[in-house]
């Protein structure tokens, strides 16, 4: 593998691959310069005098943790200020499985990811783009070139190239030589999300979905121990004890283990277990409001409805009053009524007396009406013309999640909130923000304002929230909010959004110790971002990966055709313990026929019963067809032999 970048990113992404998937890289990174950090003017020096405080104390327990990150172990590191055609040959992009370029700016990317495709016309390519519409054009290019550049060759250099060096990624560059684009807005919008709801940034998304793996203690006597969507390891005998270490491969029976059987589970008393669950949100919800007539209640102020309420019953009244009176029909006793009110002609000469004092005041009535009928028309009129503004936070509005700035992360972390059915309160100080627009569509509420200044998190019901998700590009900024935040609710979750990765572990640090009864996250964006990256570098198959104390276990999605492990087997059949097993079914991917066996009927069955989307309670009796696209969890090791690939031990794990 080899990743070419200038910011913490590239580092990240190197320990990434190292750590998790255990392969060999090389990184390309400019020359070796300290970066001077920019001075702090403004209302910004207060804070970062505080700061300087703050991560002082931190760094001072942290150690060696507080310097800068370093290139990860058995990394190849080569110094270049630009991804030339040299720098990426001397970096063995020919000879490379996959190549990511993660420079923060866009032409250089593409302007490399050009180079590298001829250079090596079988590399996956995994580029960071800020530019979507771009990068769409830019993937469809470097696949399209791929293709004609491969169509003409056999297959001896690539069987070569599946048995050559670079461990279990290396044969993936023999077949898949795909382009994917990403930026770090999409691949760390679903962890920001995930941790302002369930206070873990550790998620795999899939269609759609966002799944975390939780921790389960053991269950007492007598209880039955809730397996989630499914069972993915049981941890290590010594995971709960102060004196013991967390398990490895090592640690032998003693360890954890992943993908145990159903009797492994039930033989496994008194140890925790690591389940399968989906993300969600069991707060109050906030309706979207997304039609396009808005409500009648949102059409008028409640002051000018009671007018109304009033006025109308005034006429009710004065229709009954000339209906007793006069004893006339109450239809006509309403009409006669209704032309008094409206000043018609008709003056009640040679009436009785009771009928002429109404219709005095009817009259009277009347002229009341005629103001509070002119200020419901401009009002419904200013409702419609105002139907697509800005929405302020509702009265009585509680356990919603207060979104701080709405640029490119923002604007992300917002559309997976609203996706996820989450009440959101925006706060943001630029009425030109990109991310308005999107709080517009989605009738978010937004209080427009610096959120430093008193008086704008009140607005947005700080008070009565559930979490602050602090996400503007200032850190400072950020820092200030949560401080404050947190003087007015001690107990509210806070997520924050840090540039730099050791600045983000000294705050949670700090935050953790100030306030150890609540939730508290704090992440920079390269940290949140590199877990989409290496996967996308391992290949598109994979989702994500979950660590498990020492160990990793890793999500893929495939298509069965062309994996024996799984093609023609029962999902019981197909579970290898400890290798991988078929967590769910894509319905939408799968293609049957209706006709065949009684497994193809019962196939379609479960697809009628799934609807689209994936099927997660897949019975073992389930047969998989050729078609079928499953979700799996993997070892390295279990992914590396259905892939097809040779699998590398590695020293400590």
């Amino acid at each position: 593998m080899v990743v070419c970048g200038d910011d913490g990113l590239a580092h990240r992404l190197a320990a990434e691959l190292r750590g998790v998937y255990g392969e060999q890289v090389t990184l390309v990174v400019p020359p070796s310069e300290r970066a001077v950090r920019p001075p702090v003017v403004g209302r910004a020096r207060a804070a970062s005098a505080l700061l300087d405080r703050v991560v002082n104390a931190a760094v001072n327990r942290a150690g060696a943790n507080g310097a800068s990150e370093p290139p990860p172990p058995d990394a190849r590191v080569v110094e270049a200020a630009e991804p030339a055609e040299a720098v990426l040959a001397e970096a063995g992009v020919e000879r490379a499985a996959a190549l990511a370029l993660v420079y923060d700016d866009d032409e250089t990317n593409i302007r490399a990811a050009l180079t590298a495709r001829r250079l090596n016309p079988r590399l996956r390519l995994v580029l960071r783009l800020y530019n979507r519409r771009l990068g769409q054009h830019i993937e469809e290019l470097l696949d399209q070139a791929a293709a004609l550049a491969t169509s003409g060759t056999d297959g001896t250099d690539r069987t070569a190239r599946t048995t050559g060096p670079g461990g279990p990624g290396a044969a993936a560059g023999a077949g898949d030589a795909s382009t994917t684009v990403l930026s770090d807005a999409d691949t760390a919008a679903p962890a920001l999300a995930a941790t302002a709801i369930v206070g873990t940034s550790k998620v795999v998304q899939t269609d759609g979905l966002l799944l975390r793996a939780v921790e389960r203690q053991p269950p007492g006597p007598g209880q039955v121990a809730d397996p989630g969507l499914a069972t993915l390891a049981l941890l290590s005998v010594t995971s709960n004890d102060p004196a013991g270490a967390d398990g490895s491969d090592s640690s032998g029976d003693q360890g954890p283990r992943l993908l145990p059987d159903a009797a492994a589970v039930r033989a496994a008393t008194g140890r925790g277990t690591v389940v399968l669950e989906q993300v969600s949100y069991s707060g109050p919800a906030l309706s979207a409001g997304r039609g396009i007539v808005p409500p009648f209640a949102s059409l008028f102020s409640r002051r000018l409805r009671w007018s109304l309420a009033g006025s109308v019953a005034c006429v009710i009244a004065l229709a009954v009053a000339l209906w007793l009176v006069t004893d006339m029909h109450p239809l006509g006793a309403f009409y006669l009524t209704l032309l008094d009110l409206f000043a018609i002609d008709d003056p009640a000469i040679g009436a009785s007396t009771g009928r002429q004092v109404l219709q005095l005041l009817s009259g009277l009535v009347g002229l009341l009406l005629l103001p509070v009928l002119l200020a419901a028309v401009l009002e419904a009129l200013g409702t419609f013309r105002t139907a697509s503004a800005l929405r302020k936070p509702p009265r009585g509005l509680g356990g919603h999640v207060v979104l701080l700035g709405l640029g490119k992360i923002g604007t992300r972390v917002l559309t997976r909130l609203r996706e996820l059915n989450i009440p959101v309160v925006c706060v943001e100080s630029d009425p030109e923000a990109r991310g308005l627009a999107t709080a517009r569509r989605l009738r978010v509420p937004v209080v427009l304002g610096d959120v430093t200044q008193e008086g704008v998190l009140e607005a947005a019901k700080i008070h009565r929230a559930r979490t602050l998700l602090a996400v503007t590009s200032a850190d400072t900024t950020n820092l200030e909010a949560v401080l404050y935040a947190r003087s007015v609710r001690p107990d509210l979750r806070v997520v924050l959004r840090l540039y730099d990765d050791d600045f983000a572990t000294a705050v949670y640090r700090t935050l953790r110790v100030a306030h150890p009864g609540a939730s508290t996250r704090s992440r920079s964006v390269s940290h949140l971002a590199a877990p989409a990256f290496a996967g996308a570098m391992m290949g598109r198959q994979i989702l994500g990966a979950i660590p498990v104390e020492r160990q990793v276990l890793l999500f893929a999605a495939l298509v069965v055709r062309g994996h024996p492990q799984l093609e023609g087997k029962t999902v019981g059949e197909a579970f290898r313990a400890g290798a991988w097993r078929v967590l769910a079914l894509d319905t939408r991917a799968s293609d049957r026929g209706r006709a065949g066996s009684a497994a193809e009927a019962s196939a379609e069955e479960l697809r009628s019963a799934g609807g689209s989307g994936l099927v997660w309670d897949l019975p073992d009796t389930y047969v998989l067809r050729g078609s079928d696209r499953v979700v799996l969890a993997a070892t390295r090791r279990g992914l590396a032999e259905l892939l097809g690939r040779r699998s590398r031990e590695r020293a400590g794990t």
